[in-house]
């Protein structure tokens, strides 16, 4: 950071930002506990909930990349603020929604509205933090985003047990807009004597041709599938249809997958910093990953509570390595285009989400439901599914390279 500005003005910055990334996890995770009340109230089965979920994840996805190049010439507060707009009319849109198609529509204007958060927030911290504060502060703001994930379980359940689903949402959009001006009062792109670079040809080039990045991205895509597809849409019906838990006991549960991931967000981005060692601990975390879920295959229906809670939390502190494979991405190319570089690989984790919760409720599908619910067999076969793309995720990342690029300050 400059001398000219501060200790207190990037922190400022970065609360507001990470403010509106808790949000982003909000609605990613929100529907694990609302599956239920979609399928009764829009009669649709598991696939159709599927799609109003992934419905999320799509634009997210295609607009990474757009994102990052307005991130890196338009600016990021601008990007931040415009997107953020976009997902507050979302959220009035779905707290208005009567019918399906408009659910759907809704979830996917949220998803555009969210997909303009991360990377400009990347950028913004890659340009006040240095190098060797990045991790920590990417697995910080990696920890506040899962805070959403965690509201979004146990409280949000509660909340519509007592209010129904609409009510949170529109305590939701208030919320949105308050940090809309918030960031437009407070955030600044760089601090005042910071010199923008521009992005030639051959820097595109340079990201591109890095196989690296592309290995970090498909283990992100697999990855990220397997939580979202547990965290964020399934792990909710599985827990009451084949545990026979309450709403809210299930949201308890899914809640543990947050405190994980914010756990180990905080410690893999700290140890990162401290030893240099990011792809070890990459791998580290896959191969823990894929441990966690294992149980959940060979002993889907025997578990006990205090077995699943173990687990949930252990998938969540296993899966919270993305600030690490970020900061490797950051150390491959120059600060210029920090924002391109994390935003071509940010789109391959959600379009993992996407697909895996659809996926997952396709085979569940194929079992189909017995009395109304679906079966331990049908969770089994899309847990099995989720056990396979793990071990790709860690084939992966042990072919990554690590190469450290050194930013003049």
């Amino acid at each position: 950071m400059r001398s000219s500005d501060s200790k207190s003005d990037k922190w400022k910055i970065f609360a507001v930002l990470a403010c509106i990334y808790f949000l982003v996890y909000f609605h990613r995770t929100s529907p694990a506990v609302m599956a239920d009340e979609f399928m009764k109230e829009f009669a649709v089965s598991a696939l159709g909930v599927g799609i109003l979920s992934s419905a999320y994840f799509y634009p997210y996805a295609i607009l990474q990349i757009p994102v990052g190049a307005l991130s890196d010439t338009k600016g990021a507060k601008w990007t931040v603020i415009t997107f953020t707009s976009i997902a507050f009319f979302g959220v009035l849109t779905l707290i208005l929604a009567n019918t399906y198609e408009m659910a759907v529509a809704s979830r996917f204007l949220i998803g555009v509205g969210v997909a303009g958060v991360y990377v400009p927030t990347i950028k913004i911290i890659s340009v006040w933090f240095r190098q060797n504060e990045f991790a920590t502060a990417t697995g910080i703001l990696f920890a506040i985003g899962n805070l959403g994930a965690i509201v979004s379980a146990y409280p949000l359940a509660k909340a519509i047990e007592l209010f129904g689903w609409r009510f949170p949402f529109l305590l939701v959009a208030l919320i949105t807009a308050i940090l809309i001006f918030l960031a437009w009062k407070i955030v600044r792109d760089a601090p005042s004597d910071f010199t923008r670079e521009k992005i030639r040809r051959s820097d595109i080039g340079l990201i591109v041709g890095n196989l690296s990045l592309w290995l970090i991205a498909v283990s992100s895509m697999l990855r990220y599938g397997v939580v979202m597809g547990f965290q964020g849409l399934w792990g909710g019906p599985f827990l009451i249809d084949v545990y026979k838990m309450s709403k809210s006991t299930a949201g308890f549960i899914l809640m543990l997958v947050g405190v994980g991931t914010i756990v180990g967000a905080l410690i893999f981005g700290r140890i990162s910093d401290l030893i240099g060692l990011k792809k070890l601990m990459l791998v580290l975390g896959g191969v823990g990953f894929t441990l966690a879920w294992l149980p959940l295959v060979i002993a889907t229906e025997t578990l006990d509570i205090a077995s699943i809670c173990l687990i949930s939390f252990m998938v969540g502190f296993f899966s919270s390595t993305g600030p690490v494979a970020y900061a490797i991405v950051k150390e491959l190319f120059p600060l210029k285009v920090t924002g391109l570089s994390m935003s071509i690989v940010n789109v391959f984790p959600f379009f993992g989400a996407a697909l895996f919760q659809a996926v997952m409720g396709y085979l569940m599908d194929s079992v189909g439901k017995i009395d109304s619910v679906y079966p331990m067999e049908a969770y089994r076969l899309s847990f099995e599914f989720c056990l396979f793309a793990s071990v790709l995720s860690v084939l992966a990342v042990l072919l990554v390279k690590e190469k450290k690029f050194e930013e003049t300050r």
